[in-house]
């Protein structure tokens, strides 16, 4: 194997004060991966990614002669650019498999090295690049880009360049004129019009690169030529030009760079530091890069050759720092008598931490592995029950012999008879990060006989404070509070193939990690419980989101029993209909090639078949993307018509019907999905592992999944939603009277908006003009643009700015509530719902039109969506309590965004459809008393698609 390139970066840099080093960090990880073959750890971790990229990284700290250096990441895919053009990107494919786990790697050698690393959340490395350089040439500083990509090339200027470290080259405006035909001032004017194929930026069709060239060149500018388009002579190119003018528009907001980012690191922190060479060492080792480790002693060899010389300074003294939340003592709980102290000085204190270790992050299928404790921070406990002995295992601590049967740990049984009455004490509160999981892992154990109560959710408590604003995760959190890295389950249990499970770690490493959890668990509610009442969000906390956690911890338990043999004759016809698809697109096709496959497919698409609109990205392949084969398909092209269908059903057979059969319990025989309290900002749950909030609905192929989700024998199932809750919702805090009358005397609501909008009385009312206002009156709700409702009905964006402007005029009140709200957004930097929720909205006051522009969308919805959310919330945590009052016996199973779905005896079917009704028409009262009335749906049925 060679290094990616002998002299990655260049060594003679004139002016070391005034230089900025930017490094390309994303661009290079994917070059770095394609440069070099595989290599793995001997855990099987894939590596060559990181390899490629260290010894740049070790190059760059060795050569480099500037006092300022970054290298800058991007995050995830989606950026303000998405809320532009939300098919930007959209075709590229993921990371290969081999390459994801790298990523995080590659930052970790980032900061092994000491370089400041960075990376912000909605924008690309490009933009914080962009901003950093134009930051240094106001201060009159030389900038250096280590990147060949293409976009970057714009920034280009004096005193600023760029650097490919593949081909050891200077790229300056010489190599920007080779590559675009124009100086980088006019390259967003010429990639405007090109467009790119592996970004999807659109551009206008029937022009590349050497075309956009020579008409910038032309006629100056992009705008200019835009408003002389008339005068082009070449009728395609004139007719493109003017029919795609703001298509052009569109893809130059998506290719210039954001210069201005409200960056989190000053430009002044960005100085080169010298890396602790004992950090390298252990990052070089951990990788198992034997080469560049003895490159690397050789030069520490060296080194400390020349500091021994007389005169040389003193070496530094010990490498790390103390922990920044200060000395701790764990202890490892093995004895009865240890245990029994413990819950002692619990039920004495009256409050306690308390965290579980198990085998699995699916909390029905999880076995128990030990429990921790901790009463006041800096203490806490570990109780193992379910270790194993094993060549991980190791010296056990105190000298024990855990003999034949393992490490030596109190019996299982034993030692939760003696937690079940602390565990259930009302007297106690039980505090718990994520209380949903653990409480569920508990209820199974001991024959299902804990139920841990009460209980304080320090998860839920920063969600509550801070939601939308960050992760709530007790890593990030204890990070953000404390300035402490939690120990990572990597770091004791391995990664990879070597990873092993938890109940053969070590008790020495069970111990720091596991009660370092409950310890920080009890600080972060020492911090965060005190901050809800000051503001003024306990209220939510303890009536929306702590009286939940049973509700869905039971709704888990009880999961929906779902018929394999259903799923499993649903994915027989799907594979024959995939066939009988194949042959159809085959035979269209004239040969036989590989369907899932986007090379073949754009190949057969636009080589052979010369279909147009074909764009290649940097690969050589075809973009084949939905929206590319949805555009051929609307031209009337048979066969990307029958690749959407083939793709539809394919990903049907895999995500649902096989997927499913997957996820069913062996031990019940019902899937048990997971919910998220704190995925979304606006305190709408989401379904995890798996997603049964989104099965399609739409579809015949959806409607026949949910046939496969029925009732046990003499149950039915129950299904009742909220009719157009977030449409009431809109009419009542916007105060549309006439939307509200509609809704009270139960008028077609999307009628009623199309009369009173576009002037059609309702008995002459046509699908079209309903369908037109429904899209409307949907849209606002999420701030719809002229663009976006255009491509929805399917016109110009200037009659569909018409339809938004009558609806404005005809309904004040709803741009009344729209500037209110975008302004206390901006006031506060968050929206509260009805019920007090906050929802914080970054980006509000961001200077990118594109992103404040988004953020403004999301403040508009939020209330709205976050009201209806919490009005669904505060039903699910009534029903139980009114169905056990009234001797009811349904169970409640499923929460699917504004549908509740129950198991109800055959008997009680009546009876129970009509309390569930009555609680979640009143749900909302009496904390706020609508001028419109909650309308819920009931349906029933054996099977989840026969109750709708």
């Amino acid at each position: 194997m060679t290094d990616i390139a002998a002299s990655d970066i260049p060594s003679a840099i004139s002016d070391t004060e005034n230089h900025l080093y930017l490094v390309d960090g994303s661009g290079y990880i994917f070059r770095a991966f394609h440069a070099l073959p595989p290599m793995n750890r001997s855990d099987g971790t894939p590596t060559n990614a990181v390899f490629g990229f260290t010894n740049m990284l070790m190059k760059l700290v060795e050569d480099l002669e500037a006092d300022h250096v970054a290298v800058i990441f991007d995050t995830k895919r989606l950026t303000f650019r998405n809320d532009i053009y939300p098919a930007y990107k959209a075709n590229r494919d993921e990371p290969p498999e081999d390459l994801r786990p790298q990523f995080a790697l590659i930052r970790d050698a980032v900061r092994a090295f000491n370089v400041p690393c960075l990376e912000m959340e909605g924008y690309e490395a490009d933009d914080l690049i962009a901003t950093y350089a134009l930051q240094a040439k106001k201060k009159g500083m030389r900038v250096t880009v280590v990147s060949s990509d293409k976009d970057l090339m714009q920034l280009v200027d004096n005193g600023v360049d760029m650097f490919d470290p593949m081909k050891n080259r200077a790229i300056g405006r010489a190599e920007v004129i080779e590559k675009f035909g124009v100086g980088p001032e006019r390259v967003v004017d010429v990639q405007s019009l090109a467009g790119d194929s592996v970004d999807n930026v659109p551009g206008v069709p029937g022009i590349g690169i050497k075309t956009a060239a020579q008409l910038i060149n032309e006629y100056g500018d992009l705008d200019t030529l835009l408003a002389r388009a008339e005068e082009i002579k070449q009728p395609k190119r004139r007719q493109n030009l003017i029919e795609f003018a703001d298509q052009a528009r569109i893809s130059r907001d998506l290719v210039r760079l954001k210069d201005d980012v409200e960056v989190i690191e000053p430009l002044e922190r960005l100085t080169v530091e010298d890396p602790d060479d004992a950090t390298v060492l252990a990052f070089l080792k951990e990788m198992e890069f034997k080469r560049l480790i003895t490159r690397f002693e050789s030069e520490l060899a060296d080194g400390a050759a020349a500091s021994s010389a007389p005169g040389a300074a003193p070496a530094e003294g010990s490498v790390g720092s103390p922990n920044p939340v200060g000395d701790v003592s764990y202890d490892l709980v093995q004895e009865v008598a240890d245990l029994e102290r413990w819950i002692a000085a619990a039920h004495a204190d009256g409050v306690v931490a308390v965290d579980t270790e198990t085998t699995s992050l699916n909390a029905m299928r999880a076995d128990l592995v030990g429990v921790s404790m901790s009463i006041v921070p800096g203490k806490a406990c570990y109780i193992p029950l379910g270790h194993t002995e094993g060549e991980a295992q190791g010296n056990l601590l105190g000298g024990s012999d855990g003999g034949e049967d393992g490490p030596k740990q109190i019996p299982r049984d034993e030692a939760l008879a003696l937690l079940k009455p602390l565990l259930e004490d009302p007297s106690v509160l039980k505090v718990l990060h994520n209380t949903k999981y653990d409480a569920l892992v508990l209820a199974r154990e001991a024959n299902g006989s804990i139920a841990l109560g009460p209980v304080d959710d320090t998860m839920c408590m920063s969600y509550v404070l801070e939601g939308g604003l960050h992760g709530h995760g007790l890593d990030d959190l204890s990070e953000l509070h404390f300035g402490h890295t939690n120990i990572k389950f990597a770091d004791v249990c391995g990664k990879g193939k070597a990873q092993i499970p938890f109940s053969e770690v070590s008790l020495e490493k069970a111990l720091d990690y596991a009660a370092e959890d409950a310890d920080m668990t009890i600080r972060l509610h020492r911090k965060l419980r005190p901050e809800l009442p000051k503001a003024g969000l306990l209220t939510v906390y303890e009536t929306l989101e702590r009286p939940l956690i049973p509700v869905l911890v039971g709704m888990e338990k009880a999961g929906i029993k779902v018929d394999p043999q259903i799923l499993r004759a649903m994915s027989k016809d799907f594979e024959k209909r995939l066939e009988e698809l194949a042959v159809q697109i085959h035979e269209l096709a004239g040969e036989e090639f590989k369907i899932g496959s986007p090379k073949q497919l754009g190949e057969i698409l636009f080589d052979k078949m010369s279909l147009p609109g074909g764009k290649k990205g940097k690969t050589g392949a075809y973009a084949t993307g939905a929206d590319i084969l949805d555009d051929l398909a609307a031209q009337g092209h048979d066969l990307p018509a029958r690749v959407l269908d083939w793709r539809q059903l394919a990903k049907l057979k895999s995500t649902y019907t096989d997927a499913l059969v997957e996820a069913i319990n062996p031990e019940t025989g019902r899937i048990h999905t997971s919910y998220s309290m704190t995925g979304a900002s606006t305190g709408r749950l989401s379904s995890n592992d798996p997603n049964l909030q989104n099965i399609p609905i739409r579809s015949e192929e959806g409607r026949k999944i949910r046939t496969a989700f029925v009732a046990e024998p003499g149950h039915k199932l129950l299904a009742v939603d909220y009719s157009q809750i977030e449409l009431r919702l809109v009419a009542d805090i916007a105060d549309i009277e006439s939307l509200k009358q509609a809704f009270r005397d139960g008028i077609d609501i999307h009628a009623q908006t199309a009369s009173e909008v576009f002037g059609v009385p309702l008995k002459d009312m046509d699908p079209t003009t309903r369908r037109n206002a429904k899209a409307i009156n949907f849209g606002i709700i999420y701030g719809i643009s002229a663009f976006g409702l255009a491509r929805q009905i399917g016109t110009e964006p200037g009659v569909a700015k018409k339809y938004i402007d009558a609806y404005f005029e005809r309904f004040p009140g709803i741009r009344d509530y729209m500037d209110k709200t975008k302004a206390a957004a901006r006031e506060d930097g968050y929206v509260t719902t009805l019920f007090g929720r906050r929802i914080h909205i970054p980006g509000i006051k961001d200077n990118n039109p594109a992103r404040r522009a988004f953020s403004e969308r999301a403040a508009i919805n939020a209330p709205i969506q976050g009201s209806a959310a919490d009005v669904i919330k505060r039903a699910m945590v009534r029903i139980g309590p009114a169905m056990k009052e009234a001797g009811l016996k349904a169970t409640m199973l499923l929460q699917v965004h504004d549908e509740l779905l129950f198991e109800v005896p055959e008997s009680e079917v009546e009876e129970t459809t009509a309390l569930v009704r009555k609680v979640m028409e009143g749900a909302a009262e009496p904390v706020v008393e609508f001028s419109v009335p909650l309308v819920a749906d009931a349906g029933v049925g054996d099977s989840w698609s026969d109750a709708h």
